[in-house]
């Protein structure tokens, strides 16, 4: 059992600089963007599992006014109580990006 499923434990939301670099790109809409990353806090299991490549990671769906569907993709640490937020960007192609990503991040041994 993990710490999710037994406690009322606040989680850290960490990005990776990609993901910061993300953010830096969709400045217009960082607010929105931050409301949705900071439910992460309280239920870090809100996003979906992910399968095949990205397996062990979530995706968070939000809308963003003005210009639709994003994701945030993400993996939950919870040793650390963190939840690493790998890439965030409208969702169209998020996840073939994603998986670019994740490769590097598994490759330092982060997720």
């Amino acid at each position: 059992m993990n710490l999710t499923e037994t406690t009322n434990q606040r989680y850290r939301v960490e990005l990776t600089d990609g993901a910061k670099k993300d953010l830096k790109k969709l400045r217009q809409h960082r607010e929105q963007i931050g409301e949705a990353l900071g439910r992460l806090e309280t239920n870090p299991l809100a996003g979906h599992a992910l399968r095949g490549t990205l397996y062990n990671l979530r995706a968070l769906e939000f809308t963003v006014k003005g210009s639709g569907a994003f994701r945030a993709v993400y993996g939950v640490l919870d040793t650390d109580a963190v939840c690493l937020v790998v890439i965030v960007g409208p969702h169209e192609n998020i996840y073939d990006r994603a998986e670019r990503r994740v490769e590097a991040v598994r490759a330092a041994g982060i997720i």
